[in-house]
């Protein structure tokens, strides 16, 4: 399993500019959260991921190009959005 540190590393520099806040909560489920570092604006937070599946690089991944989907999706709804 990846550590939170790399993990978070991970995703924002795959996001970037966004920075990114990873959680994990009592029953060992990841919350990610995407930023913007300077205004605070949440553009994405995804609840309740399995952090024990995380535990290679392709799966990593397969994480990152979940939430690029979920980014890109919350973004066209909203007007003057960085995607």
């Amino acid at each position: 399993m990846i550590h939170l540190a790399q993990l978070r590393m991970h995703l924002e520099r795959s996001f970037s500019p966004l920075a990114c806040d990873c959680t994990v909560t009592g029953d060992h489920s990841l919350t990610v959260k995407l930023y913007h570092p300077i205004s605070g604006q949440v553009d994405l937070v995804v609840s309740g991921l399995n952090l024990a599946t995380l535990r290679t690089a392709d799966a990593v991944n397969a994480l990152i190009e979940e939430l690029r989907y979920e980014l890109e999706s919350n973004c066209l709804h909203r007007p003057g959005a960085i995607s």
